[in-house]
């Protein structure tokens, strides 16, 4: 998808509210009464398992310990504190023990390489809550090139998807009387000049998307009301989502609009001066990005233009405007091969920054554009070994600085400053995170599993130095496997102390339907497909058992969203393989998940349960239809949140419920705030991490 429809759909994903209105009951569903999200019987069954859960789990002293463990990892002051530039200010949202909902503020890059810096406290969410009697929880903000004076703040009650946006005022800290607001919903508000903005959100009865999306973009005028807005685009009810924005980059202003119809299929529009739209004439599923003088496309399948087809995977630049007037020369800057994938690419002002997955472990390299074509050098930063490596650009209109961050299991997250017009130099280290456990007790190691059809699967390994290989340890086995997102390695206090200090083994499982291979990863998995995705799971499972890692007794998963139907699956049709299941904010109920919240954007991901030729084979993987009451299953967890707009909690209530009345081992944890992450603090965020974590080691260490 664009990047434009990236931004907005990770700044409002999913629709606001409760399972439809007029949804008609199922007659074979006796649990459909738990999708009132907000209705007072589910909610006493929700408080009543919560109560049951915390009895069992939250009322020892070592829960306590462990909670007050990450508790700490989540509040250190010695974390980093990632910035954004935006004019001569770098801009950071922070939150710790004393600021739950956070502070937002800014320093100058001078001040941000010191140890202590000094900061800037722009706006006090802890305050705004307190005042408005409200439970703001931070979304973001826009602020307008460029003295960046107005801002365009987008806040969230409870931390769900829908928020309401408000103008703020940089210059006397205070929210502009009479400017733009937008009213709680899925969508946003784009700055165009001081004036005028793009808005999307819900204007009323048919102008949002089935998904719950904006399928409406217009363009509003200051101290105008909201309903004499002008019309820029319509899409379609079956669309999944409709937003504008405007390219502020000084020389190259543009204004775009993006359709998106599904994951990874969108069609980007140029806004001409006459309000006329233009279409990129790109597929549908490529990436796109203008910047400057540059339209960036990555290939998610085959593409001829001309003699010449470019494979999937590929990564092609052009002159866009250019190709907006019919050229279509491009250069390759990327081809994928069996073992590399393209997992990002960042322009600065003057260079070209790839970073290439090759098995899962990052090399980056900085193109730059001559007389002679496009030249190559590696960026001297990272060591090559097992761990993540990502870079942005500082201020790709200004300058070629990058943000470098790199992190592993072991090693503590560090941020560098790098500059692409210098790539053999060495990177300058500005923070680092502190080590929150002692990672010198052991190893991290990348293994590969055979798939039922032969797959090379790759997983991450965690283990003590001096493991034993006899079956007995507790170790965990976490997986997502969906949207192309890649599970890579990375930093995590809370996870260390609470599991690898006691002892026991982490593994991460890079399953197909993630991005570690890029589209072909992804779409090896998709609908019809979708078991190969839980077949490469309990492949990796499988392996750690024939390895002597661990047994089934002692081997237990999680997985979240997506991830918790994979576990969901795991659970249900691979009980023999675990100890212990962890499941979050997941869905489970495949056959009604496309009419709940914003599950038919995800049509595209598992088919359409509505058409019986698609029901046929999605119904092979959903845990709450395949689970069978005389079946043995091992213990398991489900947590969710009530404020979560994007997964529908009723999916976890009404698996919880059907497997407690049929007498299984079943906890249940709902969360009354939190949105699709499980919680709006950290104190809910530890106490959640610390049941998981809780459940799983009791299971497991027996």
């Amino acid at each position: 998808m664009s990047r434009l429809a990236q931004a907005c759909l990770v700044a409002a994903f999913a629709a606001a509210g409760a399972a439809h209105a007029q949804e008609p009951a199922v007659a074979d569903d006796p649990y459909q009464w738990l999708e009132e999200v907000a209705g007072e019987k589910p909610l006493e069954w929700v408080r009543g398992q919560n109560a049951r859960t915390d009895a069992a789990l939250a009322s020892t002293a070592e829960f306590k310990r462990l909670e007050a463990g990450i508790r700490e990892v989540l509040d250190s002051d010695a974390k980093i504190p990632f910035v954004q530039k935006m004019g001569d200010h770098y801009y950071n949202f922070w939150k710790d023990r004393n600021h739950e909902r956070g502070l937002w503020r800014r320093t100058s890059l001078e001040e941000f390489r010191k140890p202590e810096p000094a900061w800037e406290t722009l706006l006090d969410l802890d305050a705004l809550n307190k005042a408005e009697g409200e439970n703001w929880v931070w979304h973001g903000a826009d602020c307008l090139r460029p003295d960046y004076t107005r801002c365009l703040i987008a806040l969230s009650r409870g931390g769900a998807d829908a928020d309401v946006t408000r103008e703020f005022d940089l210059s006397s800290r205070t929210w502009v009387d009479g400017g733009f607001y937008r009213p709680e919903s899925k969508g946003g508000l784009r700055w165009i000049d001081r004036d005028n903005v793009y808005v999307f959100t819900d204007f009323g009865p048919g102008s949002m998307t089935e998904s719950g999306y904006p399928r409406v973009v217009k363009r509003w005028t200051r101290g105008t009301p909201l309903a004499s807005a002008q019309q820029v685009y319509e899409g379609k009810p079956g669309d999944m989502y409709i937003a504008a924005g405007h390219d502020d980059t000084p020389g190259y202003e543009r204004d775009f609009v993006t359709r998106t119809l599904a994951f990874y299929n969108d069609e980007l529009y140029l806004v001409g001066k006459d309000g006329a739209l233009t279409r990129v004439d790109v597929p549908n599923s490529a990436q796109k990005s203008v910047q400057r003088q540059w339209l960036g496309l990555e290939l998610r399948e085959p593409w001829t233009v001309g003699d010449r087809t470019y494979p999937a995977g590929a990564y092609l630049v052009t002159d866009f405007d250019a190709f907006m007037a019919g050229e279509r020369k491009f250069d390759v800057l990327f081809e994928p091969t069996a073992t590399t994938s393209l997992a990002g690419a960042t322009l600065t002002r003057n260079h070209v920054v790839l970073n290439v997955f090759d098995d899962v472990k990052n090399r980056i390299s900085v193109l730059t554009h001559g007389a002679d074509g496009w030249t190559s050098q590696p960026l001297k930063v990272g060591d090559g070994g097992i761990g993540t490596t990502s870079v942005g650009a500082v201020d790709a209109d200004e300058n070629d600085l990058l943000w470098v961050t790199t992190t592993s299991y072991l090693s503590p997250t560090t941020l560098l400053l790098a500059d692409a017009a210098q790539p053999d130099a060495t990177a300058q280290p500005l923070k680092s995170m502190p080590e929150f456990f002692d990672a010198s007790r052991h190893v991290v190691e990348q293994h590969f599993a055979t798939s039922k059809d032969g797959t090379r699967v790759p997983y991450f390994l965690v283990r003590p130095k001096d493991l034993a290989l006899d079956g007995s340890t507790p170790t965990l086995l976490y997986g997502y496997g969906g949207f192309e997102i890649p599970m890579v390695p990375g930093y995590s206090g809370g996870m260390g102390r609470s599991w690898l200090d006691k002892g026991g083994v982490y593994v991460v499982a890079n399953i197909r339907g993630g991005g570690e291979y890029g589209p072909r990863w992804h779409q090896a998995a998709l609908k019809q497909n979708r078991h190969k995705a839980y077949e490469d799971f309990a492949a990796v499972a499988q392996d750690l058992v024939k390895r002597g890692i661990t047994a089934p007794r002692h081997l237990g998963i999680q997985g979240g969203s997506n991830g918790g139907l994979l576990t969901g699956n795991m659970l249900t049709q691979y009980p023999e393989l675990f100890g212990a299941v962890v499941v979050q904010v997941p869905l489970l109920d495949m056959k009604r998940y496309n009419k709940l919240l914003a599950g038919a954007s995800w049509m595209a991901e598992y088919g359409d349960p509505d058409k019986p030729e698609e029901w046929a084979f999605i119904q092979k993987f959903s845990p709450y239809h395949l689970f069978d009451p005389a079946r043995t299953y091992p213990p398991v967890l489900f947590t969710t949140s009530t404020r979560d707009d994007r997964v529908h909690p009723g999916h976890a209530r009404k698996m919880a419920a059907r497997m407690i009345e049929a007498g299984k081992d079943v906890d249940y944890y709902e969360n009354i705030e939190g949105g699709h992450g499980g919680a709006a603090n950290n104190a809910q965020a530890a106490h959640m991490s610390a049941l998981a974590y809780s459940f799983l080691w009791d299971k497991l260490s027996r």
